[in-house]
């Protein structure tokens, strides 16, 4: 029983005189990080200021200018949110 005992302490002895194992592991995780994007100003609408007695042809040509500068700012929004992806 003795020697067994004296023999268990050896191996164990022998265990806790090992260098440890230094390893260098890359581990790729996603990481958010805030996108940066210049605000897109939102335009002075062309139909703002039009007035209940302004006549049908200067409501239509200002509500079509509006439409080509809606199409314009959504395009804007668009680039600025592809850029953050």
């Amino acid at each position: 029983m003795r020697w067994l005992l004296i023999g268990l302490m050896a191996v164990l002895a022998g265990c806790g005189t090992r260098e440890p194992e230094v390893r260098t592991v890359r581990v790729e995780v996603p990481v958010l990080v805030p996108c940066k994007t210049k605000e897109v100003a939102v335009p002075p609408w062309a139909a703002a200021g039009l007035q209940k007695a302004d006549s049908l042809e200067i409501k239509v040509r200002a509500l079509l200018a509006e439409r080509r500068q809606r199409i314009g700012y959504e395009k804007e929004l668009v680039t600025a949110i592809l850029a953050c992806q």
